[in-house]
């Protein structure tokens, strides 16, 4: 991003009452220990470590959507509290 990196995006994220209980999942090259409790100290859902083949990323972007759309309970965005 041009204007931003990832980290300074999700803190503005994060800080509006409006936008703060979306569930952000952050994808990555990192694996790096400080990288990942860094990035859930600011409020992610999920650190997903980027796989390296395209089958591999193919793979975990079916397994995310079916966890994000098909498992989970949201709540509702009609009914969101600031």
């Amino acid at each position: 991003m041009p204007k931003m990196d990832g980290r300074e995006a999700l803190r503005e994220i994060k800080s509006d009452p409006m936008l703060r209980r979306i569930p952000i999942v952050v994808m990555t090259t990192s694996k790096a220990e400080e990288d990942i409790y860094r990035t859930y100290d600011l409020g992610v859902r999920s650190y997903v470590a980027k796989p390296v083949t395209f089958e591999g990323l193919v793979e975990v972007m079916k397994t995310l959507g079916r966890y994000w759309f098909e498992i989970v309970e949201l709540p509702d965005s009609g009914g969101a509290r600031a």
